[in-house]
């Protein structure tokens, strides 16, 4: 799905996360040859992405992070108000000051303009900003825009060598914030 929205972005086309998740899984569901309506499938797919759970170290990560005096705001290809459903679920949407998606720059990450739109919303200038990410494109994508990187390695698979390295790497929400709180003061 990411591909495929990518791709239009590429190509100077979009389509919300929403109409290129429903094509992948209709595709997804001719292939796998799946009996009943393939449009009920997508719908409860669909469906179910708000109520999708948090990995078990983004709570007490989150927590830690805003402590610490971080501001966080999410910025996703999919839906602000999913993402939003999703951190409400576990508890955590008041921890965030915005939930964003890449509908305002009408392009997809990791284009440009999708990270500068966050930062125009948030009224930060990219050098002052951390993008915390488990997709190395993302990433990638990030620190050509002008901001601080952060990969969460929640898999075993290497950071692509092609991509831009990101500034800091964690195995999860939670370690990422022990070890900002380590760091040095810049």
């Amino acid at each position: 799905m990411l591909r495929d929205g990518v791709a239009l972005t590429l190509a100077g086309g979009g389509a919300s996360f929403a109409d290129v998740a429903a094509d992948g899984l209709r595709t997804l569901a001719a292939r796998a040859r799946l009996p009943g309506d393939p449009a009920e499938a997508v719908r409860h797919v669909l469906a179910g992405l708000p109520r999708l759970p948090v990995h078990p170290d983004v709570p007490d990560g989150v927590r830690a992070l805003r402590a610490a005096g971080y501001r966080l705001l999410t910025l996703t290809n999919g839906s602000a108000t999913t993402t939003r459903a999703v951190l409400d679920h576990a508890g955590l949407t008041g921890h965030f000051e915005a939930h964003l998606d890449v509908t305002g720059a009408g392009r997809w990450k990791p284009a440009r303009e999708a990270y500068a739109h966050a930062l125009e919303t948030a009224g930060v200038p990219p050098g002052e900003a951390l993008l915390v990410s488990v997709h190395p494109w993302d990433t990638d994508g990030a620190a050509r825009a002008g901001l601080a990187t952060a990969w969460l390695h929640r898999t075993p698979e290497p950071y692509p060598r092609t991509a831009h390295p990101p500034d800091w790497s964690a195995t999860g929400v939670a370690d990422l914030a022990a070890r900002l709180k380590a760091a040095p003061a810049a």
